[in-house]
């Protein structure tokens, strides 16, 4: 396991900040072109405060690198994130100028397009390539997020299982584009043996990073209803920390995790309390004692 701020600092000699960036893009499972309402979880506005900010691409950006330039010293360039809904939604010409406006900052290294598998046409992916030609870091993130095609359904995600592998095979058509994959622990309908599927999945493709998310639920979404009539349930701390030490050990060594956790403002954040920001730290530090935990019972049982 390869954490992806270190692969980052090693590479690139220093701190490496990404910029979230809301570029108005919208999604095929929320203006009825696939499905109508969006994921039943979804809530971007708690994904990142630069969500919605109806700014220009080039103000977000600029005001982000000026902020993090004064907060750290040893910034040494920054990857835009385009991170709000689907953002390879939209005809090639209108995304060629969207990330243009990004990739001009010589600061910028790459970026992150995060997006559905299913709304990736090859002329896309062929665009996406021709950046990888002046910046080194240029990542697809896929949401998958399970497995199990049930769960997707009750999940209102409007793609399969299927369109995930086939958008990894054709991105990987392409070498120098590297691709992320999400998944989400603790979805109503999914038990461990489908994290584990997941995962094995995820694996068992050429996928170059992952990030692992618990399931939260925030305000003004479908589970915020749901969880309030108790048809769900939230995983505890130490339940998610267990799941993600096993998890971790289906992963290629050479595999670079982005993230472990995830976490949503005080003001979105319904359940659990854990995935609060004040308590990222304390989450990260659980899921390393259970990494622990768990090697200190394997060696114990090796002994034994």
């Amino acid at each position: 396991m390869i954490k992806f701020n270190k692969y980052l600092k090693d590479k690139y000699g220093g701190r490496i900040q990404k910029i979230s960036i809301d570029a108005g893009f919208t999604c095929p499972n929320r203006d009825g072109t696939k499905a109508s309402g969006g994921c039943t979880f979804c809530n971007n506005i708690s994904f990142s405060p630069y969500a919605m900010t109806k700014q220009a691409v080039e103000e977000q950006i600029e005001k982000a690198m000026g902020f993090y330039k004064n907060r750290f010293k040893n910034v040494k360039g920054f990857l835009a994130y385009f991170q709000a809904y689907t953002n390879t939604y939209a005809p090639v010409e209108k995304l060629r100028e969207i990330y243009d406006k990004a990739m001009e900052y010589d600061e910028i290294i790459g970026m992150s397009i995060g997006t559905r598998p299913d709304v990736v046409p090859d002329e896309v992916l062929d665009l996406i390539a021709t950046y990888t030609i002046d910046k080194p870091e240029i990542w697809v993130e896929y949401g998958l997020q399970t497995a199990n095609p049930k769960t997707l359904r009750s999940i209102n995600r409007a793609h399969g299982v299927a369109d995930f592998v086939d958008a990894v095979l054709r991105t990987k058509k392409r070498p120098n584009i590297k691709v992320c994959a999400h998944m989400i622990v603790g979805l109503p309908g999914d038990e461990y043996e489908d994290y584990i599927e997941t995962v094995k999945l995820i694996s068992s493709l050429p996928v170059d990073g992952i990030k692992i998310h618990p399931l939260h639920i925030v305000k003004h979404t479908v589970m915020e209803k749901q969880y309030e009539r108790g048809e769900i349930q939230t995983l505890t701390l130490e339940e998610y920390a267990k799941i993600v030490a096993d998890l971790i050990e289906y992963l290629p060594e050479d595999m670079i995790v982005h993230r472990l956790t995830g976490e949503a403002p005080d003001d979105e954040l319904v359940a659990p309390d854990w995935c609060s920001p004040r308590r990222k730290q304390e989450v990260l530090q659980s899921i390393e004692s259970a990494i622990s935990l768990k090697k200190a019972n394997q060696l114990l049982t090796l002994k034994n």
